[in-house]
């Protein structure tokens, strides 16, 4: 069976971003926000929410326990400060926090707290999905 390791992971999010359309509900300050202090504007695709929930997702799949903090540095980005040198600023936690409440809910992922690690794990149910929806890549002979 393949894995989200064998596909591609870009496609694999888009359409995993799809299928979360019918599990979650993007709130209603999707529409108003950006994904960053670092963004200038908001996102330009209207499903960017789902897409970034598909995202956060693969990551749990493939970086395990993981915290908001972890996930934040992650899709944080690089802030354009006219002729000053860019600095980077991490994504918008509330955006982040928002998703894993959801995906938690749903069932796909659920919070461990370890002796050492705590964060989010994926669910079978979750790992069946991403699996499932693996877009396998081009010259793949699987």
């Amino acid at each position: 069976m393949a894995t989200i390791y064998d596909g591609n992971t870009q496609e694999s999010i888009e359409k995993i971003g799809s299928l979360l359309k019918s599990s979650i509900k993007a709130p209603e300050w999707t529409r108003f926000v950006k994904t960053s202090s670092g963004k200038q504007r908001t996102p330009e695709n209207p499903d960017w929410y789902y897409i970034r929930a598909a995202a956060v997702l693969v990551t749990i799949y493939k970086r395990g326990p993981i915290g908001v903090s972890k996930l934040r540095v992650k899709y944080g980005s690089k802030e354009n400060r006219g002729h000053a040198p860019e600095r980077f600023k991490r994504a918008s936690g509330k955006i982040i926090r928002t998703v894993l409440q959801q995906l938690d809910k749903a069932g796909f992922t659920e919070y461990k707290k370890d002796t050492i690690h705590k964060g989010r794990i994926i669910t079978p149910k979750g790992r069946s999905l991403v699996d499932k929806n693996t877009v396998l890549k081009e010259n793949g002979k699987i």
